[in-house]
């Protein structure tokens, strides 16, 4: 019989994240990972594929977020609308569940490595394809479905990296409206020249600090 190890997934994903830390993705193993939670590469391994998908863990359920958001966005909505909903929906997940202090984490030891940062993209287009085909199943034409999936992933990671980098009161589903709003300003003539929605503001302070961009989680 299996022995029972309690919360071993979290365990796993607490060394993880201070070995990555400390030592770098690159130079971490999964026998390292597991002798730091007490645990055995075996146990490891009935968590994850790899030493990766620590990092990428409750990806897979973000499709199914987006989908439900878009398929309950009322009828009249236009698509972008339905969008933004949907990456909000997102957002609350991944601070509720996640919290700034583990994306903060996370985005620094994903930007360090270049393998990361391309699985990184790579996620990030899939949502967008998710968003464009779920509009497309409201009745949404092929360019708009997927103009609406790609820009509001856009939107996203900008209220992302302001929520990451932001000041603590900042929540990210404020955020992500924010930039929302930030993004519709910008067909007003004479808008958009200093920025000063929150996220716009939090996201120039972060550039003048020379911060590293955000990886969504």
């Amino acid at each position: 019989m299996t022995r029972w190890e309690p919360n071993a997934r979290g365990r796993l994903e607490l060394a993880a994240m201070e070995l990555y830390g400390e030592r770098g993705f690159e130079r971490t193993t999964v026998a390292e990972i597991a002798e730091r939670a007490g645990l055995t590469e075996r146990t490891f391994f009935r968590h994850y594929a790899d030493k990766r998908e620590v990092l990428f863990a409750g990806s897979g359920e973000v499709p199914q977020l987006l989908e439900a958001a878009i398929a309950g966005a009322p009828r009249r909505a236009t698509p972008m609308a339905a969008a933004q909903r949907a990456v909000e929906t997102v957002g609350e997940a991944i601070a509720e569940q996640r919290g700034r202090v583990f994306a903060r984490r996370r985005r620094d030891i994903i930007v360090a490595n270049p393998e990361l940062q391309e699985r990184e993209l790579i996620k990030l287009a899939s949502w967008a394809a998710t968003i464009a085909a779920a509009l497309r199943e409201r009745g949404v034409g092929e360019a708009a479905a997927r103009l609406s999936g790609e820009v509001a992933i856009a939107v996203f990671r900008v209220a992302f990296a302001t929520w990451v980098d932001g000041p603590a009161d900042g929540e990210l589903p404020e955020l992500t409206r924010a930039a929302f709003a930030e993004l519709r300003s910008l067909s007003r003539p004479g808008t958009g020249r200093t920025g000063t929605s929150p996220a716009a503001a939090g996201g120039a302070r972060a550039t003048r600090r020379g911060k590293r961009p955000a990886a969504a989680p």
